[in-house]
Order: C-alpha cells, then structure tokens, then sequence
C-alpha cells in the first residue's frame, strides 16, 4: 500500500530525524521543557574508556537543574552525566558517583553561552572541569575505574534508563553547540584551542562531522553568537 507524503512527513517527526554532517555555526535549540526532546549521538566506542575529555558550549535562561550530556549503559544510566544543579553549580556523575563544582560569580551579564570541558583519568582519578577556559580546582573521583563502551549517549536530558527515562524538571531549555568528546585527557593548550574554536583531532564526537538524530521538538538552527576566530 502507497504511503501518502502527509503521512511521510508525520512518520519523520514521529520518529526524529538522524544525519552525519559539519555543525559548525549552527547549535541545537531545545525550546520547551519535556520527557521526549532529545539529540542522540553515536561515536565510534570499541573498548572500555580510561580517560577522556568532554567539551560543549550552552545557553540556558534555566535556574532549576538539567542534564546537558548524558553517557548511559545498561547496567549504569549515570555513567558519564554532566549535570547543571543551578546556575553557579555543575556536577559530574561517573560510574554512579559524584563530585560537584562551585562556580565563582560571574561578572557583567548574569547569562550567556557557557563553554565546558570535563575531563577524567582512571590512573590518577582526577577530573577537571574548565568553564570558560578558566581550570576549576581539581578532584578525584573513581580511581582506576573503566567506563563501558556499550553507550547511549544524549544531549540535553538525564537519561534514567538506557535511551531514555527522560524527566521533564530535568530537561535543558536553552541551546547546546560545539559538542565533542576524546578518549584522553586535553592539555590546557588543547581546551584553549577548543574554546577558541579551533579543531582539536583525533575525537570520538565531533562537531564538524557529528553522527546523530534528534527526537522530539529539537531544532537545528544558526546561533545567536559568533564563534570565535
């Protein structure tokens, strides 16, 4: 039986939309709260990680807490969750523990793009967390672990089962751009050259080349700012 264009059409919105394509100058803008909005990111995750680096920029209006990238396995839902409790804390999930950062206060205008990396070494446990290119003090978290590799990994919610359990009061309103992810630990040299917009290679999840599908009412739009030369 011939499928109508109409229904086409609906079927795609339904099911989300999935593409490999250069992202740079465009963000992913999630405009309402919900338990079904989502981006899903695929990288190419063969053995168990021992380290890595994740970076992203975001824009929020939000003052309650949400997920912004979300690492799920089956036997762990938080196995890497980066996770906004409020506006001048972030916490990072790893293995099912957690370890929080304090912001200082910002000065000038009390919102704007954010730019984040996190980074965790299971030889010394250490994490590090650079908010606009500025190195918070260090912790240790989970020393000698290895993360699993059989990953759903998201933007955007706190995954409570693997690939979704998605909860509406944990969802980003805002927008996220500059998504990528390595299997090691950036030198400072290296987080600046990212926060600078400039490509650092070698990644799992890259911006400019990103493997993923949205669900749910997320749009692909030009942003407001512009990156940085």
């Amino acid at each position: 039986m011939a499928i109508s264009p109409l229904s086409l059409l609906v079927l795609a919105g339904l099911l989300g939309s999935s593409a490999t394509e250069d992202l740079q100058k465009k963000v992913f803008v999630f405009p309402t709260a919900s338990n079904n909005a989502a981006v899903f990111l695929k990288a190419p995750l063969r053995r168990p990680l021992t380290s890595f680096t994740v970076c992203l920029r975001s824009y929020t209006l939000l003052t309650r807490g949400y997920g912004l990238f979300s690492y799920a396995t089956r036997r762990n839902y938080n196995e890497i969750l980066l996770y906004k409790v409020n506006p001048n804390e972030y916490s990072l999930y790893l293995g099912g523990s957690t370890v929080s950062f304090n912001l200082p206060e910002k000065q000038g205008a009390e919102s704007d793009w954010e730019h984040l990396c996190v980074s965790w070494d299971s030889a010394t446990g250490l994490v590090e967390l650079w908010v606009d290119d500025h190195l918070l003090p260090r912790v240790g978290l989970k020393k000698g672990y290895a993360i699993n590799p059989e990953a759903s990994i998201v933007l955007g919610q706190d995954q409570d089962s693997f690939g979704g359990g998605f909860d509406i009061n944990q969802s980003l309103v805002g927008e996220i751009s500059d998504v990528y992810m390595w299997d090691r630990v950036l030198s400072a040299d290296e987080v600046n050259l990212v926060w600078n917009d400039h490509r650092v290679d070698n990644s799992l999840i890259d911006w400019r080349d990103l493997d993923y599908e949205t669900r749910g009412y997320v749009v692909l739009h030009p942003p407001f700012f512009q990156a940085t030369d």
